[in-house]
């Protein structure tokens, strides 16, 4: 049944339309795990209804086509609609079920959303994993919002298991602190990148990165089993690393994540240390800090406005037979990083899809962000979780990490800090990667950072 809507239709935005298309449909899966069995009983429905629903009229909405323009109508929602809690064979072990819920997480990724109902769905499954008591998956639909939207929301729907009274509070953003350049040193340096950037960006829409150990080429691959895999490592770790260099948290995340890859590739294909291998990194555009109040982000002029504020850049991955150590793959990575940031590439490839949006169709955009993802070999996306631990209804949550589906894309790499703790999710096209092996070699990629940033320290 639709709601009377006195102020009209609210437009679906730019990204928003891109990611809803024939070509392309984007969804973000969230994993909260458990500490002790789920037992919400009548509590679900209360919870959905009172807590959930009233985050943002996203979750209670519909997309229609006007014109071709979509537009976000107000509907009733039906939430047992919403909620799936499917059934597993009984007392089998803690790694039996790793799998069922790994192969669920698969097959959630690959479903594309029904039509005529809100764009979002909550799988409860109560059986005991490696890593959790019990797992509740979100299911949210990209058009929604972003990363950064929908950990908001979550977080609003959360307390704090220690004391419910007080806010969850998140990492520091602070920068290591970094050589000044010159204003005409860099300005000059900024267009060359931009030129070079958006160049190379371009010739992503024709040029396929090489066959690999972690890309098969395949066709249609959002719709492929997908194999999922997660790995902690310790935060403080990673933050000593950074002060030993003088860079961020990302740029030491994103250089072991390289560095890991590469390593796997030459292991499995020794030629393929030299092949070109090209990363995509989702970028957050909002001027932020911590995660704002939802109210916040719904008021028209907010600087952390809810919806899909990010954009990506192109990242090559560095070659191993460029490289004498770990330490100088670190500094090449953060040097290509750096680039990155002084760059309006990312700014330039928005317009572009505007202008496809404008003179073609917002499926002209989809097809273009389609092909550009498909011809890449990873894509990588951040988001920053809480220090504090939380719960939902009393259930505290060991561990969280989240998944994109629907991405044309065989190797996906996420992350998410939680409790001093970062969270990678690795989702492999299955059959072309091996977790355990990838696994390892991210493993001995950060020790081999480690112990060459000590060495560094006492030379």
């Amino acid at each position: 049944m639709e709601l009377e809507e006195l102020e009209g239709l609210e437009p679906v935005s730019p990204n928003g339309q891109y990611f809803s298309s024939d070509a392309l449909s984007l969804s973000v899966l969230v994993v909260l795990e458990f500490e002790i069995p789920i037992d919400l009983g009548s509590q679900t429905m209360f919870l959905l209804k009172n807590v959930f629903l009233p985050i943002s009229p996203r979750f209670s909405s519909i997309m229609v086509e006007n014109n071709g323009k979509k537009e976000w109508k107000r509907v009733e929602v039906k939430l047992e609609d919403h909620l799936h809690i499917p059934t597993f064979p009984s007392n089998l072990s803690p790694k039996s079920y790793d799998k069922y819920i790994d192969d669920y997480l698969s097959k959630l990724s690959t479903e594309r959303f029904p039509q005529g109902k809100p764009l979002w769905e909550v799988h409860i499954i109560n059986y005991p994993t490696s890593n959790a008591a019990g797992n509740i998956i979100f299911k949210f639909h990209h058009a929604l919002g972003d990363g950064y939207s929908l950990m908001g929301a979550l977080i609003s729907s959360l307390q704090r298991a220690d004391d419910p009274s007080l806010p969850l509070t998140f990492p520091s953003r602070q920068r290591s602190e970094s050589k000044r350049e010159n204003f005409v040193t860099k300005t000059f340096s900024a267009v060359c990148n931009t030129i070079s950037d958006f160049w190379s960006a371009s010739l992503k829409i024709r040029k396929e990165d090489d066959l690999t150990p972690i890309k098969s080429g395949n066709d249609a691959i959002e719709f492929r089993p997908s194999t999922v895999s997660t790995m902690t490592f310790s935060l403080d770790q990673i933050k000593s690393i950074k002060n030993k260099l003088g860079m961020t948290v990302n740029d030491v995340l994103t250089g072991m994540i390289f560095f890991g890859t590469r390593l796997y590739m030459q292991e499995i294909n020794q030629s393929s240390s030299k092949a070109d291998c090209t990363s995509i990194m989702l970028i957050n555009t909002r001027f932020i800090g911590d995660y704002v109040p939802i109210e916040e982000m719904m008021k028209p002029n907010s600087k952390t406005p809810w919806g899909n504020r990010f954009t990506w850049v192109h990242i090559s991955v560095p070659k191993l037979t460029q490289l004498s150590n770990a330490l100088d793959f670190i500094w090449n990575t953060q040097k290509i990083i750096k680039k990155k940031r002084s760059s309006l590439a990312a700014y330039f490839s928005s317009r572009l899809l505007e202008i496809l949006d404008k003179f073609g169709s917002h499926e002209a955009s989809s097809r273009y962000i389609h092909h550009t993802v498909k011809n890449s070999s990873m894509v990588i996306s951040n988001v920053i979780g809480p220090v504090e631990k939380m719960s939902l209804a009393n259930h505290p949550i060991k561990g969280l990490y989240f998944l994109m589906g629907g991405i044309p894309q065989g190797f996906q790499i996420t992350i998410v800090s939680y409790m001093g703790m970062v969270r990678l999710a690795f989702k492999m096209e299955t059959g072309l990667i091996d977790p355990q092996k990838f696994k390892s070699c991210m493993q001995n990629a950060l020790e081999m950072i480690l112990k060459d940033s000590d060495l560094m320290r006492n030379n």
